[in-house]
């Protein structure tokens, strides 16, 4: 009998070993939140000591978006070839030395070279932690455990602005950039700590590793998949046959053709259509919702309050998501969504209580940066093991195409002084259309799998 990587790590009960990857993941994602949020946080400094005006302002912070949309691209493609664990502790390394020199800068171009340079980075881990916790995780928690790992970006985000309060008054904006420096002391640990994606091993002919990775791991839950004859139900050597079918190799070759093969083709671009407008929505509500409330008559500290209240919707829905999307499918999940979600922002356009707003851009926050968490988990698990990373990573790749429009046309639509209420209905757009390209997403296509084998 022959097993795939993923149904052997899939029936295997959760234990000590996930906890470890789901812990360095989350931290790694605590580390992305950081330093991509520490912008927002010095940026009224960074402004006023170089005379930057709002339009040069934008472009430096774009300068990151546009670094991370070209390093989920490159290095999610890139893992899939040379190993996710290398990737990923390489990405790290470079964001964080780069934003410690980015502390250094002295000029406008300086600055936005070295926000480009960490975007880079910053893009090229998202992909891969989220590749190989859902290689990793049982089937019955892959998306539940990606949602829990992705809550780590808003705790960064949230470290980052908590810190920024304390520490900017006296020691200047470069010390938020220097401390970034801290996620380079986990490198020996991730080293030693952090597993290597299975399916990679066994393709790469490193049976030996892929041997001691199978022997961390807990028994399965109904004994239907185990692979050994130990009485403690781990695998052994002696028992373990690995090898790499032709659709492994053929993956090896052209992880990219791979997601446009028929049976895929069209459910890859609806994935990156869903990201692409799910982000725009992300970073449009992100960059304007306060300037928006404020123009609807809000006080500054209030219309304020509402990014806090839209970022712990986020996770209250990507975790809820996630537990859902564990039992039923994720289409159906990310289309419930993005239903709801396009009628809270049109309803954000009415004149309400304070506290049904606050209630409406809970949801809001929920079905938009929650939902794209979950449309993260849901790309990861569609596509197999050897081309994971690729399908993520060109997906987030398209998606921050979108992060980049998102500001600039909330920006052009202001322009045309509409009504309060035309603005949210513009808002809801994108989550109609995003709805469309769930429906179109089809069935996962096993025919064409491309997983490694396991033969007991």
């Amino acid at each position: 009998m022959t097993l795939t990587t993923e149904t052997v790590l899939g029936e295997r009960r959760f234990g000590r070993f996930h906890l470890n990857v789901l812990l360095w993941c989350s931290l790694i994602i605590v580390f992305d939140g950081y330093d991509l949020i520490i912008y927002g946080v010095v940026l009224p400094l960074v402004m006023e000591q170089w005379q930057l005006t709002k339009v040069q302002a934008g472009l430096l912070g774009s300068s990151a978006l546009l670094g991370m949309m070209v390093g989920a691209f490159v290095f999610g493609t890139l893992a899939d070839r040379i190993g996710r664990k290398k990737i990923i502790i390489a990405c790290l390394t470079a964001f964080s030395l780069v934003t410690v020199v980015n502390g250094f800068a002295t000029t406008p171009v300086q600055f936005g070279l070295c926000r480009f340079i960490a975007g880079l980075g910053l893009g090229g881990v998202m992909p891969n932690v989220v590749a190989l916790i859902t290689e990793y995780a049982p089937r019955r928690l892959r998306t539940t455990l990606v949602a829990i790992m992705f809550s780590g970006y808003s705790i960064g985000g949230m470290l980052s602005a908590g810190l920024g309060i304390v520490v900017v008054p006296t020691f200047g904006w470069e010390m938020m950039f220097w401390l970034a420096g801290v996620p380079l002391l986990s490198v020996p640990f991730m080293l030693r700590y952090l597993p290597e994606s299975l399916d990679f091993l066994v393709r790469r002919g490193r049976h030996d590793e892929a041997r001691e990775i199978l022997a961390r791991l807990p028994t399965t839950e109904s004994g239907s998949v185990t692979t050994d004859t130990s009485p403690s139900g781990v695998a052994t050597s002696e028992a373990l046959v690995l090898e790499t079918p032709p659709h492994g190799r053929v993956a090896d070759e052209a992880p990219l053709a791979q997601l446009f093969v028929p049976q895929r083709r069209i459910s890859t671009l609806m994935f990156w259509l869903a990201s692409f407008m799910c982000l725009l929505m992300i970073y449009a509500l992100g960059s304007w919702l306060p300037t928006l409330m404020t123009m609807a008559g809000y006080p500054i500290g209030r219309s304020l309050s509402f990014l806090l209240v839209m970022n712990l919707g986020a996770i209250a829905g990507a975790i809820g998501g996630g537990l859902l999307c564990d039992r039923i499918s994720p289409r159906h999940v990310l289309v419930v969504f993005f239903v709801v979600g396009a009628g809270a922002l049109a309803a954000l356009g009415l004149r309400s209580h304070v506290a049904v707003l606050y209630a409406l851009v809970a949801i809001a926050g929920a079905s938009t940066i929650g939902a794209q968490i979950l449309i993260n988990a849901y790309v990861a698990q569609y596509y197999p093991a050897a081309i994971r990373s690729t399908g993520v990573g060109a997906a987030l790749a398209v998606g921050r195409i979108g992060a980049l429009a998102g500001p600039l046309v909330t920006g052009l639509l202001l322009s045309l002084a509409l009504p309060h209420g035309a603005n949210f209905l513009a808002f809801a757009v994108p989550g109609l259309i995003a709805t469309v390209a769930m429906l179109f997403v089809g069935a996962r296509p096993s025919a064409l799998t491309t997983a490694t084998s396991v033969r007991p």
